[in-house]
């Protein structure tokens, strides 16, 4: 705790340089926070966003920057508004901070929220490929088998990945805003938004939109990738300050006593709940296209049959 506090002064004393920022993110433990680990082990910074929005990249570029070795790819990515992300991969930033890269999604439907909750609750095991359902019964037993080997050590921190190159449409914004207030009902804490390609188009409206929807951390970054990545400070003070903006919300959250267990408790009730409403809106949806089918057949063969009245009386 003493050795955090003293590099959170050092660094509030005079500009924060890389290398400080740097050596203040590696050293971070759970067990230096105000009240100690409160049975957390490990800090998990679950990564979320539409597909080819910059997940991967994003990890690649922590990685570059933390290790301030040589460029690697870690995680696959396109420059594309495609997915390569089929499972929950986790990849090791620090001894104590670990980044997921989940399965990005084409939309925030029903075939797809019920698992990225799953995942964000961590009832879906790392290193896992994520299949798509909305089968209420799978994702029900799905729950059941998390509890052979629970995860409840983990403090997870959301973060929503966004392109400025693509604009948020009015039916993105609503799954958006959505998704951004179950984030906080599961864990606690508002996702950090991170736009990406903030040099592509004016990422100030994106900004704008984000923060209306009540997200408290918008981070701007231009991300390294394979054909571009030779070092700036300004790439690198980007990346730098997502990670130590992570940070700074975990010490404030271990400030207050927490009960890791009890907590997995409440996000498998919400998730249940979740899944609960959304089969009970399913069927209901069926149910009135079922009607409204019979409704338009019934006014079809009352037509058909004036046609013929008409046809015959004529």
């Amino acid at each position: 705790m003493l050795r955090n506090l003293q590099i959170r002064t050092e660094m509030a004393e005079y500009e924060r340089t890389s290398d400080h920022v740097r050596d203040y993110i590696q050293r971070f433990s759970l067990d230096n926070c105000a009240l100690g680990s409160q049975g957390y082990n490990r800090v998990l910074l679950q990564l979320f966003g539409y597909m080819g929005h910059g997940k991967s990249s994003l990890i690649n570029s922590c990685k570059y920057v933390l290790d301030d070795g040589e460029y690697h790819i870690y995680a696959n990515a396109l420059a594309s508004h495609k997915s390569v992300t089929y499972s929950r991969t986790a990849y090791p930033l620090t001894d104590t901070i670990t980044i997921v890269d989940n399965r990005g999604c084409g939309k925030f439907d029903a075939n797809e929220t019920g698992e990225i909750y799953a995942q964000l609750g961590n009832f879906i095991p790392l290193n896992q490929r994520v299949e798509w359902t909305n089968n209420y019964e799978q994702m029900i037993y799905r729950l059941e088998d998390s509890e052979m080997d629970p995860n409840f050590t983990d403090f997870t921190i959301p973060v929503f990945v966004y392109s400025v190159k693509k604009g948020l449409t009015e039916g993105e914004k609503k799954e958006t805003k959505e998704f951004i207030d179950n984030c906080r009902k599961m864990t606690g804490v508002y996702p950090i938004v991170v736009l990406t390609h903030k040099t592509s188009r004016d990422y100030l409206q994106a900004e704008k939109e984000f923060l209306l929807m009540g997200v408290e951390k918008v981070i701007k970054v231009e991300n390294y990738t394979m054909e571009d990545h030779g070092r700036t400070q300004g790439r690198h003070k980007e990346i730098l300050h997502f990670l130590y903006s992570v940070l700074e919300d975990v010490n404030f959250q271990m400030k207050y006593k927490r009960n890791p267990r009890k907590e997995r408790v409440e996000r498998k009730k919400f998730l249940l709940k979740f899944l609960h409403e959304r089969e009970v809106k399913q069927k209901l949806e069926q149910m009135q296209r079922q009607e409204a089918k019979k409704v338009a057949t019934i006014q079809l063969e009352k037509s058909y049959q004036g046609f013929l009245e008409n046809r015959y009386c004529n």
